[in-house]
């Protein structure tokens, strides 16, 4: 794997990655390497990396969590969760299709470009026209998880970041992971773009940019980890998420539920499409996981019980930068590989 990483690097696809391939026990495989950024020292073991939309299904298990504790329902929809939506064209999108892309609501839209305050991207947000039928079609909707954050707080009155630490953090023992990172944990974050944007370099801060207009903290991305925290909520998940949920909402999380439309998806997360997986086909049929903008990713195969962890700064210095596609199918197909023990 280090030899794989090694030349990604040399072709510079990315200035740093961090790896993990292991079971319920631990890892078989893990390592790092690189710099922080192009010009700056060498990774460590703790760095921080932005997840991106490995944020989603983070956001995805507090959700779970308020199912299983009675809070929501699946079937609870926006307009009875939110009452600004209860007049809107989204009122009848349930939490169910949130989860699973499924709610009609748009893909990537820059509404960050015209609306530059929380209020205005949320007002932007709730006024556009629905493009689909809820129900009707898969297609991946950051905006959806948005939503979703803003449900878990209306329904336990808690901010969305006290919820990540409280039900999933603490509890998969990830006390490094955060939203909005101290002064001092920006010194050991790993740098991604040189945003047009914002006129820099971005680094210690949310890659996303509308996830920084909404505050930095969102159910679509804002999380950063490390690499033994991600090690550890793999190894949870691994075993059955016995630590974060009971096993029915675990197993009714982790199965797909658009069979019958164009892709596959299970609540809050990826499952291994038959065309145009981003990890390619070496995992089984029944894995799930998800990737980030940013060059990170995590999946999990309950047939051979194996979590893969990847994290790279693929978007430094530009999101442009080609190579990620093929450096995420050759890693999951050389560790999935890996024999037995």
């Amino acid at each position: 794997m280090n030899e794989l990483l090694t030349q990604a690097r040399h072709d510079r696809v990315f200035s740093a990655a961090a790896w993990s391939v292991g079971d319920a026990s631990g890892p078989l495989d893990r390592g790092f390497l690189g710099t922080r950024s192009w010009d700056a020292p060498a990774l460590e073991e703790n760095d921080l990396w932005d997840l991106a939309s490995v944020t989603k299904p983070i956001a995805g298990l507090v959700i779970m969590s308020l199912v299983q504790s009675g809070h929501l329902r699946p079937e609870d929809t926006l307009g009875a969760l939110l009452p600004e939506y209860a007049a809107s064209d989204k009122a009848a999108v349930t939490v169910f299709q949130l989860l699973t892309h499924t709610s009609g609501l748009p893909g990537g839209t820059p509404l960050y470009r015209e609306h530059h305050t929380r209020d205005a991207w949320l007002t932007a947000m709730r006024t556009s026209p629905l493009p689909a039928a809820p129900g009707s079609r898969v297609e991946y909707s950051s905006q959806g998880f948005v939503l979703l954050g803003l449900i878990a707080e209306a329904v336990s009155g808690r901010g969305l970041d006290e919820l990540v630490q409280d039900l999933v953090c603490e509890p998969a023992g990830m006390l490094d992971t955060h939203y909005n990172l101290s002064d001092a944990d920006r010194l050991r974050a790993v740098s991604t773009e040189d945003c047009p944007w914002r006129g820099e370099v971005v680094t210690g801060e949310v890659h996303d940019e509308n996830a920084v207009v909404l505050g930095g903290v969102a159910g679509h991305a804002g999380l950063f980890s490390t690499l033994p925290d991600m090690e550890r909520l793999g190894m949870v998940l691994v075993a059955g998420g016995g630590k974060l949920l009971d096993t029915p909402a675990f197993e009714l999380m982790t199965r797909c539920h658009t069979d019958g439309l164009a892709l596959r998806r299970a609540l809050a997360w990826q499952m291994v499409d038959p065309a145009g997986s981003p990890i390619g086909q070496a995992l089984g049929p029944n894995a799930y996981g998800h990737t980030g903008f940013t060059g990170t990713s995590l999946w999990i195969d309950p047939d051979t019980a194996r979590y893969y962890v990847l994290l790279t700064n693929r978007v430094h210095p530009s999101r442009t930068s080609p190579g990620i596609e093929a450096v995420r199918r050759s890693f999951h197909t050389t560790a999935a590989s890996r024999p037995p023990v």
